[in-house]
């Protein structure tokens, strides 16, 4: 089968496109058909060798930790899952992705894909959707009524965050760029605040229940989101290289994200309709590397699909 991997860390010019035994599933595991895997930042940083604390891969690696698929074989001890069967997985990061043609993946990591929305396209949720998902609700405990403050909401996870936020009733304050303005407002944020423009602790004038960060910022713009805060309430961190900032004396709390696979969750909400997915670009298995490249220099905006072959 062909696969996408690098034998070294590196800069985007290590990963290859190269022929790799087609692997057989163990006990409690299943070969997947990839039909598509998507582009995460975090693919990035595995690559470059910035995530070797958290994330230890053993090299050769393939990156790709969403999949979407069918299922073509059974590892012993399976149940409740056949061959044939369309499943979406969030595979665990530190063994071998999805950018392949197969793939094998813990049975229990798999649900049934939705029939509502294209097989490949389905590769585009499951670890921002469940970042979002479990930043808001299983860490911040949000309920209807509350002020949430999405800092970086023009990113993949943001987009969902206002989307879920807004569903469950939330007022919801959102931080992008001119660039991600038009898609943060169609996701359905009640105020947006230009970060590149304005202070985002002079513009927020009320407390919020829940602050997000999702995305890179420095230290000190990091700890001025407790300050936004009101007495009780959560900042939710999802830049694993630098820990949550809380305040104990106003009893605000720090947490830091980190994702657990649980993609059933997921699957109910697009049914539901309460998660639309977002597709911004397919591009074959072939040019994962230059997609590296891209996303690199910044210009990789919105989710990218890669699908095995030509899209």
């Amino acid at each position: 089968m062909k696969a996408v991997r690098f034998h070294e860390y590196g800069a985007p010019d290590v990963l290859r496109y190269e022929d790799v035994e087609q692997p057989l599933p163990g006990a409690g595991e299943v070969r997947v058909r990839v039909a598509a895997t998507s582009f995460n930042s975090v693919d990035g940083n595995i690559r470059g060798g910035f995530m070797r604390g958290p994330i230890p891969v053993v090299l050769p690696h393939t990156p790709g930790i969403d999949v979407a698929g069918t299922v073509d074989a059974l590892g012993e001890g399976v149940d409740g899952v056949a061959v044939g069967d369309d499943a979406i997985g969030f595979l665990t990061m530190d063994g071998d992705g999805a950018a392949a043609e197969y793939v094998l993946a813990p049975a229990e990591a798999l649900a049934p894909a939705p029939r509502s929305v294209p097989l490949a396209d389905v590769a585009a949720v499951p670890v921002v959707g469940l970042t979002a998902y479990q930043t808001l609700f299983n860490r911040g405990r949000l309920t209807a009524g509350q002020r949430v403050l999405i800092n970086g909401a023009g990113g993949t996870v943001g987009g969902y965050a206002v989307q879920l936020a807004k569903d469950a009733g939330a007022h919801v304050i959102a931080t992008s760029s001119p660039r991600s303005r038009e898609a943060v407002a169609s996701a359905g944020d009640d105020e947006i605040i230009d970060h590149t423009t304005t202070d985002v602790t002079a513009a927020v004038t009320e407390p919020v229940d829940i602050a997000l960060s999702l995305a890179p910022v420095a230290p000190a713009e990091l700890a001025a989101l407790v300050t936004l805060v009101r007495p009780g309430g959560v900042v939710v961190n999802t830049t694993v290289w630098m820990p949550a900032p809380g305040d104990e004396e106003r009893g605000v709390r720090g947490i830091d994200l980190f994702v657990r696979s649980d993609v059933d969750q997921l699957v109910a909400l697009i049914v539901g309709g309460e998660l639309r997915v977002a597709v911004t670009e397919r591009v074959a298995l072939t040019e994962l590397p230059a997609l590296h490249s891209r996303a690199a220099e910044g210009a990789v905006h919105g989710k990218v699909v890669v699908v095995p072959s030509a899209a």
